[in-house]
């Protein structure tokens, strides 16, 4: 992946950052999942769930696909806690030089550091950007 896109993709992450009704941190997820790897982006995109949830201390959670949401966007989700249906994070699946990279923000509060260190040991991960 080029300097360019990373750069753009982490100026585009930040902006998603920008103060609104709560505090956002974020992280751009590169993996080596292609287009046609539809099954493991699902079982990554869950592993990220659990991963979230748990340094955000919002208990179980599950992930709204929005099919049903004309805000949504194909490849956009929301991990939402299962008590109360509270906002834990959000992310967009892009394609971008044949992989994915998933833009994903959530509720600022979590170790950011430690985070990054959970989710560059998952499976397909390549490397992670954190976006303060």
């Amino acid at each position: 992946m080029t300097d360019a896109i990373d750069r753009d993709l982490y100026e585009r992450t930040k902006a998603l950052l920008e103060p609104g009704e709560i505090e956002l941190l974020g992280m751009v997820v590169h993996t080596d999942l292609g287009g046609q790897e539809d099954l493991e982006m699902h079982e990554l995109t869950v592993d990220l769930n659990e991963a979230i949830a748990e340094h955000a201390g919002k208990g179980e959670s599950y992930i709204y696909a929005g099919n049903d949401d004309t805000d949504f966007s194909s490849n956009q989700f929301q991990g939402l806690t299962l008590e109360d249906e509270e906002f834990v994070w959000e992310c967009q699946q892009l394609l971008r030089d044949g992989t994915f990279d998933i833009v994903f923000y959530y509720e600022a509060g979590v170790d950011q550091e430690t985070l990054g260190e959970d989710v560059r040991a998952l499976d397909g991960v390549t490397d992670v950007t954190l976006v303060p």
